[in-house]
């Protein structure tokens, strides 16, 4: 009874909401036969997300922050050089 309340109360939540303007959802999938899902959506605040976290307690999130493979090659190769100039210490 308990699981089919939260179900009941998820429902009405997420049929009202309506997602904010900077939160692009590319994919929002549920998983067959389970209870929970998979989202992937672009967002510039991490607020935002933190709200649909919120927003239905009974779901477990993982909120998993990702940028562009091209971007954290760039980010690497200037903090390797910055580490390979530093001083060494005897």
């Amino acid at each position: 009874m308990e699981y089919e309340n939260a179900q009941k109360r998820i429902l009405e939540v997420f049929t009202q909401w309506t997602a904010p303007e900077n939160l692009k959802i590319e994919m929002f999938v549920v998983r067959v036969g389970d209870w929970g899902g998979y989202m992937l959506a672009e967002c510039n605040d991490p607020l935002e997300i933190h709200k649909l976290c919120s927003m239905l307690p009974a779901f477990t999130f993982e909120a998993r922050l990702v940028v562009p493979v091209m971007e954290a090659v760039r980010a690497e190769l200037e903090v390797i050089a910055w580490r390979d100039s530093l001083k060494k210490v005897a």
